[in-house]
């Protein structure tokens, strides 16, 4: 939906399962039609779409597309992002760090990337950017050697020249984000702020890198790493690295008392990866692939007193997507503090970033206590949720 000062907010629809374009088409009608009626009813309905590379090939069927389009104008939706980031399946298996292949070294991640591009150039309404989000070149438990670092760039940089031909060919403002993640390529603002200098200096002077490639900044996973938004976020836009999309989202925040560990079992699931980044009470930081290996490698702490006091020292953060209406549990609290520094940042420069999408795709991974109501009900409440905290700042 359209906000004040030119934003634009979405959920992304990557928490409804879909692989084929059939699937995806069917969520869209079954899910997203109904969490308008709640939010949006009579007005134009933005949509982050999320398309995986069969779906996106079958969408490029003319009248496939065509359909597609008819429906888009019918229901007063439109498609201003796409999700670019997982390539294949992404519910109901094991993803982990399936979710990072093919990476950036590849030419099916780039040819895919490209497809997407295409599609939004005939998705996208006149007059509103256009974005697409991507996983920020590959996995660091890839192990890629210097030549293949090489690669990703080559291949970033083809993408670039190929979204300045579409943009340039439709009159449209389109970008690609990369999206920091721990244990990423890229994962703390310092490594974007590098890889940026790198691509510079291998096209100096070339606006089309400046004006096609950024960053989806998702709040989840610079909360996890302990960066604060006001650091994070301004160190990129003073450095001129385009903000494509800001993701908000909420991670796990622990004292990990033996409470908290027993309760955390209940979100070490068999799908994704929960990187956990330890803070530990001298101020190091060490980073564990996911919850379970943190579980079982990090010593148990002291139980705490009788007046209350938790005996932790350190803290945890976990990548695990939480709704973001969630209020704290009693052995858990929640990094949305970096998501409303992030909204205050764009209340003094909404030019920093137009798009927002809500991103909490682990709807069908969380425990019971995060699970109580369906999933319409649930994004519906993120979008009140999430439009008061705009509305705070004036931005809706």
């Amino acid at each position: 939906m359209k906000l004040n000062a030119g934003l634009h907010l979405a959920y992304c629809t990557n928490v409804h399962r879909g692989e084929t374009w059939t699937e995806t088409f069917g969520s869209l009608k079954d899910y997203t039609l109904r969490v308008r009626d709640l939010v949006s009813p009579g007005r134009p309905f933005g949509i982050g779409l999320r398309l995986s590379n069969r779906a996106a090939n079958e969408l490029s069927d003319r009248p496939t597309l065509l359909e597609f389009q008819r429906w888009l104008g019918q229901n007063k939706c439109y498609v201003f992002t796409i999700n670019g980031f997982p390539f294949g399946q992404f519910h109901a298996t094991r993803v982990k760090e399936d979710v990072y292949a093919p990476d950036w070294t590849t030419p099916e991640r780039l040819d895919y990337t490209k497809l997407l591009f295409d599609l939004l150039a005939q998705l996208a309404p006149t007059g509103v950017e256009a974005s697409v989000s991507t996983l920020p070149g590959s996995y660091k438990g890839f192990y890629l050697h210097a030549d293949e670092l090489k690669v990703i760039r080559t291949h970033l940089w083809k993408c670039v020249e190929h979204i300045a031909r579409v943009s340039q060919q439709t009159g449209r403002k389109m970008h690609l984000g990369l999206e920091p993640e721990p244990l990423c390529l890229l994962e703390s603002s310092g490594e974007t702020l590098q890889f940026f200098d790198r691509m510079r200096a291998e096209h100096p002077r070339d606006p089309r890198l400046a004006e096609h490639l950024g960053v989806n900044y998702d709040t989840c996973h610079f909360a996890v790493e302990f960066e604060e938004p006001q650091n994070a976020l301004a160190c990129m836009v003073n450095h001129g690295i385009k903000i494509s999309k800001i993701h908000l989202s909420s991670a796990l925040k622990v004292r990990p008392t033996n409470d908290a560990r027993a309760a955390l079992k209940a979100f070490a699931d068999d799908v994704y990866l929960h990187q956990v980044v330890v803070c530990r009470a001298d101020g190091q930081r060490f980073i564990y692939p996911d919850l379970n290996q943190a579980l079982a490698g990090e010593p148990e702490e002291p139980a705490g007193d009788a007046a209350g006091e938790t005996g932790a020292t350190s803290e945890w953060r976990i990548h695990f997507h939480i709704p973001l209406h969630s209020p704290p549990l009693p052995q858990f609290d929640n990094t949305t503090d970096h998501l409303l520094g992030i909204l205050d940042l764009l209340a003094t420069n909404p030019e920093v970033c137009t798009h927002l999408e809500m991103e909490t795709y682990t709807w069908e991974v969380l425990p019971p206590e995060l699970k109580d109501r369906d999933v319409v009900q649930q994004i519906a409440a993120e979008y009140q949720w999430t439009l008061a905290r705009l509305a705070e700042r004036k931005l809706a």
